[in-house]
């Protein structure tokens, strides 16, 4: 299977309505992104059930900057929606089926409880430091509103 192009057009709905997604933030001028398109190609050969998507950070650059990407070639992947790895580097063949044997085995039901607790336990010290008249904490959670992602932006 070929990997999707993704844009800032279609990049909620494929990362929303698949269970899981895999997504290469790559540059064509980028010496190891070049070496990771083929291993992500064949990863995506070899598991036809997942999504396999392509950013290129050229003609995508608010996506880019949305995303937080600078480092390329950088991994994300999501599942049900949920941001569940992202790391900036190539990956070799072996390291990348390790990644998605990970992801697919990964336990959502503990994920949304830790992604649960994490975003109460940012508002415990946010309510603290605002009770205290300091500047509130800006601690990593999961964006307010509609669950969508793990990280704002999109």
């Amino acid at each position: 299977m070929s990997s999707v192009t993704l844009t800032q057009h279609n990049f909620h709905t494929v990362v929303s309505t698949n269970n899981i997604v895999l997504i290469d933030w790559f540059a064509g001028w980028c010496g190891p992104s070049t070496y990771f398109a083929p291993v992500f190609e064949d990863s995506s050969d070899r598991h036809p059930d997942l999504v396999y998507g392509k950013v290129d950070i050229d003609a995508e650059a608010e996506l880019t900057a949305l995303a937080q990407v600078s480092q390329f070639p950088t991994l994300m992947a999501f599942r049900e929606g949920l941001l569940v790895f992202n790391k900036a580097g190539f990956l070799p063949a072996a390291d990348l089926e390790e990644v998605v044997q990970q992801i697919m085995w990964l336990d959502m039901d503990a994920v949304r409880r830790a992604a649960a607790e994490g975003a109460e336990e940012a508002g415990q010290v946010a309510a603290k430091t605002t009770q205290s008249h300091a500047q509130p904490a800006r601690l990593a959670s999961l964006a307010s509103g509609p669950a969508r992602y793990g990280w704002p932006g999109l």
